[in-house]
């Protein structure tokens, strides 16, 4: 089946957004049947909402490039800490 991006309008803030023709065929193989109710913003607040909030950010700086970073735990002496771009290639 061939998919092509469609327009939906967000239940939450009412904005419109884009469900691409990859996240239809996604939703496909995974047997999802409803089309997402909410934009990606929205879905990320909530996403956050319902894991407790607010998570306290600590400043660290990046073992692999050096650039200051925030991350969501106490950075521990003596163990790496990466920025989220050098720890994706990890």
């Amino acid at each position: 089946m061939e998919y092509t991006d469609k327009t939906l309008q967000c239940r939450d803030c009412g904005a419109d957004f884009i469900f691409t023709a990859g996240e239809q065929e996604f939703y496909a193989e995974k047997g999802f049947t409803n089309e997402p109710g909410r934009c990606n913003d929205c879905r990320s607040r909530r996403r956050r909402e319902r894991s407790g909030g607010n998570r306290e950010m600590h400043t660290a700086i990046c073992a692999e490039c050096g650039a200051e970073t925030q991350v969501p735990f106490k950075p521990t002496t003596g163990k790496p800490v990466y920025c989220s771009a050098c720890f994706s290639r990890h």
